[in-house]
């Protein structure tokens, strides 16, 4: 099979096209066929050294992505051969990533897909599974997420044309929350607004408390942090009382709070690293992401806010590339020629 492989990190040209032996899967396991890898901020990051060189020794990055079940190892049932499914996490702790022709992974990291989109199935994993973290870590806020659940909750979700602001924004409206998200461009406010965005503000042009307060006087439920530092000003005036601030990722490395004007609400801020959740809360964010798909509720493509970037398996350092430049939307991976049926 080929695959994308690196042996050392660095930039993306250390990543390289190799010819390597399908794997067998062992007890436990099972035999992906890839059609759609995805790729993810983190993805970039372990390559470039963040965690290190490869446990391995090489590793093939991907934990995102779509395929069809080839094979399964002892102990998994043999009749999931020939189902279409979504990976999650593929790579985490183990070489086998989705930017191969075929891939390994513990049969709980497969979930059905049915008649969806591989391409849905590709932008899932780590971007809706952060997203379902931020949504669900509150106080106040359920833990599980289903048609109705936010149906009296308030969402801001900050960076509403990322990948996680999108997924955030899908599954808080697919869950009947309010949502508010921020843009920094008009075109962006399209993205964020085609997600499902109750509401969009610019916060190059608009004062975005004051617009935040005129939404919701008392203050939001939950915050969707992308930038947990530089956003901290603004939170600590929107955030409602037994809110939560959930920062999935940070510009730098310190956080500065209002102490005593925060005092009173009770607020909470929760850190989100999705590979560190907890793993009853993980299980049950898979079940409620697989769930939103049956029911429609997640989209991918420009018609829901998250344009796709489609690059061949020969090109996944042009791949990589993209997520550094900060492409807008979805980058993809087709691992395949002939994708799998």
């Amino acid at each position: 099979m080929k695959a994308a492989v690196y042996t050392r990190t660095g930039d993306p040209a250390v990543l390289e096209l190799v010819d390597q032996p399908v794997p067998e899967p062992d007890s436990g396991e099972v035999l992906v066929r890839m059609a759609l890898s995805g790729v993810n901020p983190t993805d970039v990051q372990f390559r470039a050294g963040k965690a290190g060189p490869p446990s391995y020794g090489w590793q093939i990055p991907g934990q995102d992505g779509a395929g069809v079940i080839e094979a399964t190892g002892q102990g998994v049932d043999s009749t999931l051969v020939g189902e279409r499914v979504w990976v999650w996490e593929a790579a985490s702790g183990r070489p086998w990533g989705t930017a191969a022709e075929y891939t390994l992974v513990p049969s709980r990291q497969i979930v059905l897909l049915g008649s969806v989109p591989f391409e849905t199935g590709a932008a899932l994993g780590i971007p809706f599974l952060t997203a379902h973290r931020c949504l669900t870590v509150g106080e106040l806020m359920p833990r599980h997420l289903d048609l109705g659940s936010l149906a009296d909750r308030v969402v801001l979700v900050q960076g509403g044309a990322g990948a996680v602001g999108n997924a955030a924004i899908q599954l808080a409206r697919w869950a009947d929350a309010t949502v508010i998200a921020t843009v920094s461009t008009s075109e962006k406010a399209q993205l964020a607004a085609a997600a499902g965005a109750s509401h969009v503000i610019n916060y190059r042009q608009q004062d975005v408390v004051a617009e935040v307060k005129k939404i919701a006087p008392y203050g939001v439920d939950t915050i969707v942090e992308v930038a947990g530092d530089q956003n901290a000003p603004i939170d600590a005036q929107v955030i409602g009382h037994a809110g939560v601030v959930a920062a999935y990722s940070f510009r730098g490395e310190e956080l500065t709070l209002p102490a005593t004007r925060l005092m009173p609400s009770n607020a909470r801020w929760q850190f989100v690293a999705v590979y560190q959740v907890p793993a009853v809360a993980k299980a049950q964010a898979v079940q409620d992401v697989a769930t939103a798909v049956t029911q429609g509720g997640i989209r991918v493509g420009p018609d829901a806010g998250l344009p796709l970037h489609y690059y061949p398996l020969a090109e996944a350092a042009d791949a990589h590339a993209a997520v550094e430049n900060s492409a807008v939307g979805k980058v993809l991976i087709s691992t395949s020629q002939e994708q799998p049926a």
